[in-house]
């Protein structure tokens, strides 16, 4: 009998605490997935590369774009609420001391209009501003929106002028842009251009130094400023750039008379070997009191100030 039982345990089919395992192998697993689903399948690499391929355009456009900017402190919300810096909103952290200057801040917040106050705790502010010496008070400034460079002649065309713009090669102050797009307003420019690398934006600084004339003259940003230069070339507009040892003096350039863009470099390099390649003349400024240069926004004043001179002469 007991051989008997040996071949029986031999048969196939469920056993005593088998639990049904072999049953369930037996069951379907459902219908395939489409070949972009299964791991290791041509078009399943395909379709991640593609994923890949869409996250590192949308990274790169994130980049490209101006982010929102913080002002802490203060002083520095104070004066930039009192000099016209555009602001979305205002925090105040809760229970704070009210000094003279936290009621003036939100004084002018509230005379303006359209800047939300908004109450937070102290942690919160911590956070937003990374640590920073706060003091309470964080004033957010929008992303500046940047003119495309051909609107700027455009819109010298259209008002019956000819074109008058400033263009920066390496300025990296935001105060000096600022003082540039102050003196372009001054003496009737369209617009100053700016390189997108390597070079200062429109910040709350560069609003500030611009003492409110931001509002009314357009900065345009370029991804490459020598390709910029080439395509106002190609448009009858005459490159001159501002160099130590530039062929001719301001004063005798013709050529300020018409449509032109004026490049301006930084104090310390000045123009950049391709700039300076690609102008059509290269102009110093005569300097008899023996200084090697000049800061950028007050060489701009300079030949702003000249250009319009000979343009009220015509």
């Amino acid at each position: 009998m007991a051989a008997n039982n040996r071949r029986m345990s031999g048969k196939k089919g469920a056993q005593i605490g088998s639990g049904g395992k072999r049953r369930r192998g037996l069951e379907g697993k459902g219908p395939t997935p489409p070949a972009e689903a299964r791991k290791g399948h041509v078009k399943n690499r395909l379709a991640n590369a593609k994923v890949k391929q869409t996250q590192r355009r949308t990274a790169a456009k994130s980049r490209g774009k101006s982010s929102s900017e913080l002002v802490v402190g203060r002083n520095p919300v104070f004066e930039a609420l009192r000099d016209g810096v555009p602001a979305t909103a205002l925090y105040v952290q809760q229970f704070i001391d009210n000094d003279e200057r936290v009621r003036d801040a939100l004084k002018l917040a509230a005379d303006r209009g359209g800047i939300h106050l908004m109450e937070a705790p102290r942690p919160e502010l911590d956070r937003m501003t990374n640590g920073l010496n706060h003091q309470g008070l964080v004033l957010q400034v929008p992303p500046y929106e940047y003119a495309h460079p051909e609107d700027l002649p455009a819109a010298a065309y259209d008002e019956g002028d000819d074109p008058l713009i400033v263009a920066l090669d390496g300025v990296t102050d935001p105060r000096n842009l600022g003082a540039i797009v102050r003196s372009v307003s001054a003496f009737g420019g369209h617009g100053v251009v700016v390189p997108e690398r390597r070079a200062a934006g429109m910040t709350a600084g560069a609003w500030k130094s611009s003492a409110g004339t931001a509002a009314r003259t357009p900065v345009a940003r370029v991804t490459n400023l020598t390709r910029a230069l080439e395509a106002y070339k190609k448009a009858g507009i005459t490159v001159v750039g501002l160099a130590a040892d530039g062929e001719h003096t301001v004063g005798e350039l013709a050529a300020l008379d018409g449509p032109v863009v004026i490049v301006i470099g930084s104090e310390g390099k000045g123009l950049s070997r391709l700039v300076g390649e690609t102008c059509d003349y290269r102009v110093s400024i005569p300097m008899p009191g023996g200084a090697e240069s000049l800061n950028a926004g007050v060489a701009a004043g300079i030949v702003m100030y000249e250009a319009a001179s000979r343009r009220a002469r015509r």
